[in-house]
């Protein structure tokens, strides 16, 4: 027992002293994890500190954090994940002690332990880091500032269009221009913020609005601002063109985008310090404008025209900004809607604007008297008046000078949506005495052509087919308010169209008017007609208006323009030569069957119209002789046009009349007279009215359309020089053989100018039975227009022509149209290939003998404009080429007559 002793007492000392190391361990790890989880506490509340200051920071997208501070963030979330783990494990290994004897658990504890302190070390220096006194800084200015924008409506296909010429590396300069409202600036904000915004090509982009007028330090201060020059420098800069250096020195290292918006004017852009843009710096310039001629100023490489809205388009933006709820009120209200929105006519500002308007209008009835009054009264309108038209108003302000803005309010006195052709309304412009500061009538015509295409290339005038123009509606609204309402006269324009009956407030108007476009026929109501004393212009457009109530010019003191066109009248109501004051008058496409002598006394008549008057027979003497200044006279009868109407019962021969259907000697001894006559329209008829022509220099210079017929006996019909003709008829002529020109200039290098055909641009040749050719006409170098027909002897349009000219000489070369018909015999056009560059249409009608045309490889391809071949498949087929290539190329050009 007592040697057992000592060995009890060893194992019961290394039994405790295993024990209470374990405890002890035990003990330290329990109060490690417990300060490791409060220093896990501590840091974990300063990192949500840091990352609310952080947040904050962002929150407005000018700022982003620090690097530092997120990769402090992101260590103390890593940290977070190890300390949980260590906390997990340790305290599993104290809920797993155990007062056994194993090593194992004591040393497990141990090292537990140790992990602890360690991360618990960790956990205190990165708290101790987190002490940021700014977690955020300040983020470069982007590239691209995106610009406040809804979201659009119908710009789909034109910023498709955009984007293509941006891509062209080619386009430096493109231009985006339209009328005022149509969505330019829109289009424009949006290729900033879609694609611009998103693009990495373009290192800066730099909105600027220009506006009127142009102030080219405000420019450069835009572009100094974003491209941060730095204010020392710039104040060193005092002159503009210094600043244009910097603003050069800067930007011509970088690949840049200038958008420039709402530009009136050329703004030279080396002045700014802008470089010139092209496929070496691939950088851009666009620009908004309403006028086209701003684009070809800012040397645009691209002009892109913004269209108003389609139907649909302007339907879907009309309903957006209406509004659900009041286009659910009332189920007849989306009908409504559709109808109001046809009123803007595809117009955004004023979709936009009406639409807005309409919000909250529930009922029917509201929407009905909101149609009529933009119909009527569109100025009245809720916005319009005050907000769209003053807008609008601004391309008319730009307007260069007051003629090109009368003549453009002018356009506003025809009803909604008319068409009139350009010349028939120079013609009008002159009667008014727009363009009487030029002596001649051609510079007044070409002025007139000029103010045309200003104010097309403005957007105010639109183009239309057969040479017409007219106005968009909303434009002409605005024209109508400024010429009226906006000079506090509503009634000084009028259109009154088609009623029942007049009624006698309308009448009160008509008193106050200066100009009237009436299209009622109810005028022959009227059993006593109102004075007009102020009216300057009165145009009719009735086609049924047969009669003109008596009285109607007894008192017109001012009266300037009179248009009686178009109207079924018979006769001249009694009174028409009271109007002393009459400049201008046009019965064309009357029924008159002749001018009474009372014209006589219209001394300061300047532009009378007698076209397309079939019933016309007769003119008493001396009527056109007493119209002492007359500049513009023409008479174009439909036989010189259609060959059925001259057929019309014959009449007893007053001697107090001239009868000019047969022989026309009477009339052009008239004009011959008249010391301003200067334009004249009317048909040379019989051998007399030949040489009279003949003998009259004056009467050559100032004709400039006529036809020629009725030449009994006449077999070579020698034409002088008229340099002024525009369209000439031979027609009728039964013995006639060949024409000549008598053309002294031959064909020297500058020929064309000094032909004696000139301006000769059309020419119809029919029933001649006995011609054999057309060759003089490569005397007509600007001919665009050829027509033969009925001519049964004619065997080539154009014959041998190489002892005239050389085969260099390019015949035909502004030819559009020529149309061949009714010719048995014709073999030929021209013996060789010609390129026609200009060619449209190419028409050819029973002429069975003509078995080749003009045309070879350099034809093909040159004839870039052709449109149509009219002919029958028949003859087509049985032509001959040189080569199948050039049939091949022009055979789907083919459309076949139906016989």
């Amino acid at each position: 027992m007592d040697c057992a002793s000592p060995i009890l007492d060893g194992i019961a000392a290394r039994l405790w002293d295993c024990t209470g190391k374990r405890a002890s361990n035990l003990i330290d790890l329990r109060e490690t994890l417990e300060s490791l989880r409060k220093a896990m506490e501590e840091l974990k509340e300063v990192a949500e500190d840091v990352k609310t200051k952080v947040d904050r920071a962002e929150e407005n997208r000018e700022m982003r954090r620090k690097n530092e501070v997120g990769g402090w963030l992101r260590r103390a979330e890593t940290l977070e994940k190890e300390v949980m783990e260590i906390l997990r494990k340790g305290d599993r290994e104290i809920q797993q002690k155990c007062l056994g004897t194993c090593p194992k658990n004591c040393l497990s504890s141990y090292k537990m332990g140790k992990i602890s302190r360690k991360k618990l070390d960790a956990v205190t220096e990165l708290r101790r880091k987190g002490c940021f006194i700014d977690v955020a800084e300040r983020l470069p200015r982007s590239a691209v500032d995106e610009r406040p924008m809804e979201k659009t409506v119908g710009l789909d296909r034109m910023y498709s269009k955009v984007l293509r010429c941006i891509q062209d590396e080619q386009l430096g300069i493109i231009g985006l221009y339209g009328m005022g409202g149509a969505g330019k600036t829109t289009l424009m904000t949006k290729v900033n913020n879609e694609f611009f915004k998103m693009s990495t090509d373009f290192e800066v982009a730099v909105w600027v609005v220009v506006s009127r007028p142009a102030n080219l330090g405000k420019v450069q201060e835009v572009i100094r601002n974003k491209l941060k020059i730095p204010d020392d420098t710039w104040r060193n800069r005092s002159e503009e063109d210094e600043k244009a250096v910097e603003i050069f020195n800067v930007l011509k290292g970088k690949r840049f985008v200038i958008l420039l918006d709402d530009v009136w004017e050329r703004l030279d852009l080396q002045k700014v310090g802008i470089p010139c843009p092209n496929s070496q710096n691939k950088s851009k310039v666009l620009l908004t404008t309403r006028s086209l001629d701003v684009c070809r100023h800012m040397e645009a490489q691209e002009s892109i025209k913004v269209e108003c809205l389609t139907q649909a388009e302007a339907i879907t933006l009309f309903k957006k900004k209406v509004g659900e709820t009041t286009l659910n009120s009332h189920p007849h209200i989306p009908i409504l809607a559709e109808k109001a929105a046809e009123e803007c006519k595809g117009l955004p500002l004023a979709l936009v604007t009406t639409g807005r308007a309409m919000t909250g209008k529930n009922t029917p009835q509201e929407w009905e008297r909101a149609i009529q009054m933009l119909k009527t009264y569109p100025s009245k309108f809720s916005g319009m008046g005050d907000h769209v038209f003053p807008i609008l108003k601004f391309s008319y302000d730009n307007l260069p000078n007051d003629t090109i803005k009368a003549c453009f309010l002018y356009l506003a006195m025809f009803p909604e949506d008319y068409k009139i052709p350009r010349l028939n309304l120079i013609i009008l412009w002159l009667g008014e005495g727009f363009l009487d500061e030029f002596t001649s009538i051609d510079e007044a015509f070409n002025q007139g052509h000029g103010i045309i295409e200003h104010l097309k290339a403005a957007c105010l005038f639109e183009s239309d087919k057969y040479d017409q123009v007219k106005m968009h509606d909303v434009i002409r609204d605005m024209a109508l308010w400024l010429a009226s309402e906006h000079r506090g006269n509503k009634n000084r324009v009028l259109i009154e169209e088609e009623v029942d009956y007049v009624e006698p407030h309308q009448i009160l108007r008509w008193k106050e008017a200066q100009q009237m476009f009436l299209s009622t026929s109810s005028l022959k109501e009227l059993t006593a007609p109102p004075p007009f004393p102020n009216l300057s212009t009165l145009i009719f457009s009735n086609q049924v208006l047969g009669t003109l109530p008596s009285g109607l010019f007894h008192f017109m003191p001012l009266i300037k323009v009179l248009d009686l066109s178009r109207t079924k009248i018979t006769e001249l109501p009694v009174g028409i030569g009271g109007l002393i004051t009459l400049q201008y008058l046009n019965l064309s496409g009357t029924k008159l069957r002749e001018l009474p002598a009372e014209l006589k006394t219209l001394k300061r008549i300047r532009y009378l119209e007698l076209a397309e008057m079939p019933w016309l027979r007769r003119i008493c003497k001396e009527v056109i002789s007493n119209l002492s200044m007359m500049r513009y006279f023409t008479i174009k009868p439909n036989y010189l046009f259609d060959e059925k109407a001259y057929h019309l019962p014959k009449e007893e021969e007053d001697h107090k009349m001239i009868y000019f259907w047969e022989d026309s000697e009477a009339l052009l001894e008239e004009l011959e007279g008249l010391k301003h006559i200067e334009w004249i329209c009317s048909p040379i008829s019989g051998v007399l009215s030949l040489k009279k022509l003949l003998s009259s220099q004056k009467l050559q210079n100032a004709l400039r359309f006529t036809g020629f017929r009725y030449l009994e006996d006449v077999t070579l019909l020698r034409l002088p020089r008229m340099k002024h003709l525009q369209f000439l008829r031979i027609s009728r002529c039964r013995e006639l053989q060949d024409i000549k020109v008598d053309d002294k200039h031959g064909f020297a290098a500058d020929y064309i100018r000094n032909s004696s055909f000139y301006s000769l641009q059309s020419v119809r040749v029919h029933h001649l039975p006995k011609l054999l050719n057309l060759t003089w006409l490569i005397y007509i170098p600007c001919l665009e227009d050829l027509e033969a027909m009925d001519c049964e002897s004619l065997k080539e349009v154009i014959g041998e022509t190489s002892n005239l000219v050389s085969d260099n000489f390019r015949i035909f070369s502004r030819l559009k149209i020529l149309s061949l018909s009714n010719l048995p015999n014709l073999k030929s056009i021209i013996g060789r290939a010609l390129t026609f560059p200009s060619l449209t249409d190419l028409w050819v009608k029973k002429c069975p003998n003509l078995r080749k045309l003009p045309f070879d490889l350099n034809s093909a391809r040159s004839t870039s404009n052709l449109r149509t071949i009219r002919g029958e498949t028949g003859w087509w087929e049985g032509l001959e080429w040189d080569d199948e290539t050039t049939k091949h190329i022009f055979s789907p050009y083919l459309e076949d007559i139906i016989m």
